[in-house]
């Protein structure tokens, strides 16, 4: 599939570069609402990659309102422009939410986490 290249040495979580694409793809209008995406088997064979992390990218547009899986007929686009995240947020939504599941993995609590993003920012000081 031409529309999909994952590179595996990018430092870039394969899954955030599929999801990444796929949201291009949505809200560029490569896919038009009522498009069918290929099935989630058919997407992890084609790029060659694990069926759970295509699963959880689907999952993750699914719950961002970008796409509707229906029992037994598909996964389809949906009208996208009144999802929380939209097609300006959701990189940095993404960059955001690896950060803080990063910290989290490393043991912080969200008071660490507040902590030293204020102190790289330099809140806290006279300014």
């Amino acid at each position: 599939m031409d529309d999909f290249t994952i590179n595996e040495k990018s430092g870039i979580p394969v899954w955030v570069q599929l999801r990444n694409r796929l949201v291009y793809l949505i809200t560029s209008g490569h896919y038009a609402v009522g498009d069918q995406l290929p099935t989630v088997h058919k997407m992890a064979i084609m790029l060659k990659i694990n069926y759970n992390t295509v699963n959880k990218v689907y999952q993750g547009l699914e719950r961002d309102g970008y796409i509707i899986s229906r029992r037994g007929q598909g996964t389809f686009v949906t009208e996208f422009e009144n999802t929380a995240m939209g097609a300006g947020g959701s990189a940095t939504d993404l960059i955001t939410d690896e950060y803080l599941s990063k910290m989290k993995e490393l043991g912080l609590t969200t008071q660490d986490i507040v902590s030293l993003i204020g102190k790289r920012l330099g809140l806290g000081k006279d300014e």
